[in-house]
């Protein structure tokens, strides 16, 4: 039996999201009948994270386990003929015993695109958050800043996550303003340890409340002293987010 790592990239708009659902379209769903058709066996394949309906994806990594004897190259495009188009392979390669996209992950990075201001991009409409409002980026930037650091993300994180615990460490939390061909857009880069449930779209939407100019910077170091969700921010609808990379130690 040999372990795999495969990196994939998908277009999440048409998806109900990673994890395989009853009469609705998955990733996970397309990604085993595709194992399925190339190797013959009915294959479980692990995300590092299950990404929800509307979530695009750069560099998604996925474990599986597979007897077939396919080199990684002929494994890597015969996956790719056998996926809609919107779903594709980057990258095979064999993986060391045991290895599991989710436990071995070590870091992940998200990015978040809100495209702001009274004109909308139609061609961004299922890539990014069209805010009515312009934006302030240095105050998102400033309180950006305050949630940076090892922390208790509790008011950050939605109903139902089953993490045991909701300390994590952000290593990087920046929010940038990008010029465009027609509109510019704000992207916000997160990279932490590991994410809570929603975490990411949760701290978008507080981070938009300062921008917005409904909360001021310090805002931010109280919702995230209390603990408490309610006290933060609206969750940022799903289409600006991409998970970029994951990070292991090998």
């Amino acid at each position: 039996m040999r372990t795999f790592r495969l990196t994939l990239s998908y277009d999440g708009a048409a998806y109900a999201g990673w994890q395989v659902q009853a009469n609705a379209r998955t990733i996970q769903a397309e990604l085993e009948a595709a194992l399925q058709q190339v190797t013959g066996e009915k294959i479980r394949a692990v995300a590092s994270g299950r990404t929800d309906a509307g979530v695009h994806a750069l560099g998604q990594v996925v474990s599986f386990s597979s007897d077939t004897r396919l080199p990684t190259d002929v494994l890597r495009k015969a996956l790719d003929a056998n996926l809609p188009r919107d779903i594709v392979v980057r990258d095979v390669c064999e993986a060391p015993a045991g290895f599991h996209a989710i436990r071995d992950a070590l870091r992940k990075r998200y990015r978040y695109v809100v495209q702001d201001g009274p004109v909308r991009d139609v061609f961004s409409r299922a890539y990014a958050w069209q805010f009515p409002q312009r934006l302030d980026v240095e105050a998102m930037q400033a309180a950006a800043a305050v949630l940076e650091g090892r922390h208790d993300f509790a008011s950050f994180e939605a109903a139902g996550s089953p993490r045991a615990s909701s300390v994590r460490t952000i290593y990087e939390l920046s929010v940038e303003r990008r010029a465009g061909d027609f509109l510019d857009r704000i992207v916000f880069e997160v990279e932490a340890d590991g994410f809570l449930y929603k975490m990411v779209r949760n701290l978008v939407g507080s981070l938009v409340d300062v921008g917005r100019g409904r909360q001021s910077p310090a805002w931010i170091a109280e919702v995230l002293a209390a603990r408490n969700r309610k006290l933060a921010g609206m969750t940022a609808p799903p289409q600006g987010l991409f998970l970029v990379t994951v990070e292991y130690g090998w």
